[in-house]
C-alpha cells in the first residue's frame, strides 16, 4: 500500500514536471518578421482544415484519386499560386486547428472560421472574405415548434466544437441545451434519429445538408448576432504573411472569383456512381493504415514493453522506479492525452521541433501499449517456475543467459493470448489518431460521412471493417497457440 502511494507521488511529479518544462520552453522573438519569407522559402503553403464542411471544404474522388474541393480549397489554391508556392493541406477535427496552428504545425486555417474576440487574443486574420447568416436546421415535423430563439426551453440542440455557432446556441437560444460535437456530420446523424432537435450551421453548410435530407429543413429562427464574416486564421506577428493573404482575397472579391468558386463546390457536391464505386478506394486506404500503425505499435510496444518489465524485475531501485512510474503514468491517462502531448507538447517543448502527424501517433500508440505490454511480459515471467532459473545457473548458464534461453521461451508460450489481446485492442485503438489528421480507418469514415451527407453507413461499413480485422486477427492466434501448444 505504501509503495503504490509512493509509485503515485512519483508519478504526479514526473507530470508536473513535464508540464512545467513545457511551459518554460524556448521561444525566440524575431527581430523582424519572416513569416512570407520562410513560407516561400520552405515551397509550400501548409493550410490547416476539417473536410466535413460542404461545401466549403470536403473529400471527392475525381479520376480515382482522393482530391479536396469546395470553395475554401479554391480560395486557398489562388493564396498558394500568388506567393509562387505548393499548396499542402494538413486536415484535422476543428477543435484541433487553433493548436496545430498556435505549435506551427500549420502555417494558415481556412475552414469556415470567424474572428471572434476570443480567437483574436490568440491568433491573427486576415480581411473577411465572405458574410454569412447563421442558420438552425431541424426537422419538418417541427416546423411549428421551434419559430423563434425563445422556442428552445429545454430543447437539446447540437453544434460543432469551439465554433461560432457553439457560442451562437448559447447565447441567444433561450433555455436551450447545448451539445458540442466535432464533427457536424455526427450531429445531423443525432438530428435525425431525434437525439437532438435542432443543430446550429452556417447557412452554406445548411443548405448542403437539406438538399440531401428530405425530412430537414431550415427554420425561421433568426438570431440577433447571426451575421458572421468568414476569414483566414494565422498566427500573432505574421504581418508580410497577412498582407499577401489580403491581397489575394482583395482581387478575389474585385474579379468576382469568390462567386465561381461557390458555383464550382456546389457542382462538386452532385454524387456519381453508388457508394461503394465512390468511397471504396477510402476504406481500403483507411484499413491499410489502420493495421500498419497497429503493427507498429505493437511491434515497438513489444520491445519497450519488455525493457521495462526488465527493468521493474530488477533488484536495482533506481531502474525499478523509472518502470513503475512510466507504467503508472500511462496507464493512468487516457491515449487521446497521450497523443496531444506527443504531437502538440514535442513543438512546445523542443521549439521548431515539428513531429510529423503519422510518426507522433505511432510513437503514442507504442508508448502506451509498452505500459500493457510491460506488465503482461512481467506476469509471463513470474508465471515460469523459480526452479527453471536455479536448474540454468547451476548449470553454469548467467543470470542473463538463463533469461533469454530457458525462461523467455516458457514465457512467451504463456503470454501469447494475452500479447494477441494487445494487438486486438490497439487496432481499435488506433481510431484515437484520427483527431490529429492520421488517414486510418475512423478518420476515412468521417472523410467518407462528409462528403457523402451520410452519417450513418460510412460508419456502419467501418464497424464491419473493424470487426473482419479482430475477428481474422483471433482466429491466426488461436492457430498459432494450438501450434505451439502440440510443440510442448
Amino acid at each position: 500500500m505504501i509503495k503504490g502511494k509512493f509509485y503515485l507521488k512519483l508519478t504526479a511529479i514526473f507530470f508536473i514536471l513535464m508540464i512545467v518544462f513545457s511551459s518554460f520552453s524556448p521561444v525566440l522573438a524575431a527581430d523582424k518578421d519572416t513569416s512570407l519569407a520562410d513560407v516561400k522559402e520552405r515551397g509550400k503553403l501548409v493550410v490547416g482544415l476539417s473536410a466535413d464542411y460542404p461545401p466549403y471544404e470536403f473529400h471527392k474522388t475525381i479520376k480515382g484519386k482522393d482530391t479536396y474541393v469546395g470553395f475554401d480549397i479554391s480560395i486557398a489554391k489562388k493564396i498558394a499560386k500568388d506567393m509562387g508556392v505548393d499548396l499542402s493541406i494538413s486536415e484535422m477535427d476543428f477543435d484541433s486547428l487553433l493548436p496545430a496552428l498556435k505549435t506551427n504545425k500549420i502555417d494558415v486555417i481556412i475552414s469556415g472560421m470567424s474572428p471572434t474576440p476570443e480567437r483574436l487574443k490568440e491568433v491573427d486574420f486576415s480581411d473577411p472574405y465572405m458574410t454569412v447568416q447563421q442558420k438552425v436546421v431541424i426537422r419538418k415535423e417541427d416546423k411549428n415548434k421551434y419559430q423563434s430563439t425563445t422556442d428552445f426551453q429545454g430543447a437539446k440542440v447540437g453544434a460543432q466544437k469551439q465554433s461560432t455557432q457553439e457560442a451562437l446556441a448559447q447565447d441567444e437560444l433561450t433555455g436551450a441545451n447545448v451539445k458540442s460535437l466535432s464533427k457536424v456530420t455526427t450531429l445531423m446523424l443525432e438530428l435525425q434519429q431525434k437525439k437532438l432537435d435542432a443543430v446550429v450551421l452556417e447557412g452554406p453548410v445548411a443548405d448542403a445538408y437539406i438538399t440531401q435530407y428530405d425530412d430537414l429543413m431550415i427554420s425561421d429562427v433568426n438570431f440577433v448576432n447571426g451575421t458572421k464574416q468568414t476569414a483566414i486564421a494565422m498566427n500573432k506577428g505574421t504581418t508580410s504573411l497577412q498582407k499577401s493573404i489580403n491581397t489575394s482575397l482583395k482581387e478575389i472579391k474585385d474579379k468576382g472569383l469568390l462567386k465561381q468558386y461557390q458555383e464550382e463546390a456546389s457542382k462538386a457536391m452532385f454524387k456519381e456512381g453508388n457508394f461503394f464505386t465512390q468511397y471504396g478506394s477510402y476504406y481500403l486506404k483507411g484499413a491499410l493504415y489502420t493495421i500498419g500503425i497497429a503493427a507498429i505499435g505493437v511491434f515497438f510496444g513489444a520491445i519497450i514493453g519488455a525493457l521495462i518489465a526488465l527493468m521493474k524485475l530488477s533488484r536495482t531501485r533506481w531502474l525499478r522506479w523509472p518502470a513503475n512510474c512510466y507504467i503508472e503514468f500511462l496507464r493512468g491517462t487516457p491515449l487521446l492525452v497521450q497523443i496531444f502531448l506527443v504531437y502538440f507538447g514535442t513543438t512546445a517543448i523542443f521549439a521548431g521541433f515539428n513531429l510529423p502527424a503519422i510518426v507522433a501517433g505511432c510513437i503514442a500508440l507504442s508508448l502506451n501499449s509498452a505500459a500493457y505490454v510491460a506488465e503482461i511480459i512481467r506476469a509471463g515471467i513470474m508465471a515460469v517456475d523459480k526452479g527453471q532459473e536455479e536448474a540454468a545457473r547451476s548449470l553454469g548458464m548467467t543470470k542473463g543467459a538463463s533469461m533469454r534461453y530457458i525462461i523467455l521461451p516458457q514465457a512467451i508460450k504463456n503470454i501469447l493470448p494475452a500479447l494477441g489481446n494487445e494487438f486486438i485492442t490497439v487496432i481499435k485503438e488506433s481510431s484515437m489518431v484520427s483527431i490529429i489528421g492520421i488517414g486510418e480507418l475512423m478518420f476515412m469514415s468521417g472523410v467518407v460521412a462528409g462528403a457523402s451527407l451520410n452519417a450513418f453507413l460510412p460508419y456502419a461499413v467501418a464497424a464491419v471493417i473493424y470487426f473482419i480485422l479482430t475477428f481474422g486477427l483471433s482466429r491466426l492466434l488461436g492457430v498459432a497457440e494450438r501450434r505451439m501448444r502440440t510443440s510442448d
